[in-house]
């Protein structure tokens, strides 16, 4: 598939404190749902949309996101031995993919994760998506995102309808219905629910130009102490159009415990090998329950 979108930003360098202590030293971009970790959904999703360019954000012990996708030829020479093909092509089949890390050195937030892939995105369009919004893989968010960048040429931003109580977990949009999506007029990071414009949360997909740069790099700290992606967008849609996609399939907070839980035995029932055994198993434990 042709893109006009051929890089994708990965930010990966969070402290994960929601998943601590499981996180203290092994990344939560690294914290599997049935067989693949988390980060790896999310390449996925991209190359079905044709990038095959990741540039992955990453700090202090991050370092299991780089081995995951660089080569492991013991492994694989193993693997080849005792005639393990099927499990020698999964462990090989994003061999044809291009990474590269930047470490950023403090987590200043999201904004600022962006702002360190400078650098590498030039002067072109690119994708951002944050792996613990985990979207059904049979669901093709960033392919619609992508056509609908090609059609309006401006950034486009993933939303979902949230309800009114957990508006102050998310950046919210005030945004007009306009030839299926929203024309954003404003936004805010994390309100309360009583000043908030709308219950149009933005989730972990952005389809974003190289115009946020300049933003951010001016871009004052705000909810948390951090540089918000969020605010950033504020300023940038007084210069040009932002659309809103609200997506139509399923998405998991990975990145909340519960989310995460959610995910995997919805993507485990998904699963060939195990759905018909696992589903049998829910089943009875579900009889002991009431």
């Amino acid at each position: 598939m042709k893109t006009t979108i051929k890089k994708a930003i990965l930010p990966a360098a969070g402290l994960g404190t929601r998943f601590l202590p499981a996180t203290k030293a092994s990344p939560k971009e690294m914290m599997p749902i049935v067989d693949k970790p988390l980060i790896q959904y999310a390449v996925e999703e991209s190359i079905s949309c044709g990038i095959e360019e990741f540039i992955i954000i990453t700090g202090k012990n991050k370092r299991a996101i780089e081995d995951h996708f660089d080569s492991a030829y013991e492994l694989e020479e193993k693997l080849k031995s005792t005639g393990k093909n099927k499990l020698l092509e999964e462990i090989n089949k994003l061999s044809h993919v291009n990474f590269a890390y930047i470490r950023q050195k403090v987590a200043l937030g999201l904004g600022h994760a962006i702002l360190c892939a400078k650098p590498f995105v030039d002067n072109e369009p690119f994708a951002v998506i944050l792996s613990d919004d985990v979207i059904d893989p049979e669901y093709p968010l960033l392919k619609e995102m992508i056509k609908i960048y090609e059609k309006k040429k401006c950034p486009v931003i993933a939303l979902e309808e949230v309800p009114m109580s957990e508006v102050n977990r998310y950046g919210i949009v005030d945004g007009k219905p306009e030839d299926g999506v929203y024309r954003i007029r404003d936004m805010v990071e994390k309100p309360r629910p009583e000043k908030s414009p709308s219950n149009l949360a933005i989730i972990g997909r952005y389809i974003l130009t190289p115009d946020i740069f300049g933003i951010l790099e001016k871009q004052k700290p705000g909810a948390g102490g951090e540089i918000q992606l969020t605010d950033a967008l504020k300023r940038l849609v007084k210069k040009t159009p932002i659309y809103g996609y609200l997506i139509k399939g399923k998405r998991y907070d990975a990145g909340d415990k519960i989310g995460y839980l959610k995910a995997t035995v919805d993507l485990a029932l998904k699963n060939r090998e195990l759905s018909g055994d696992f589903k049998k198993y829910l089943i009875e434990k579900a009889k002991t329950l009431r």
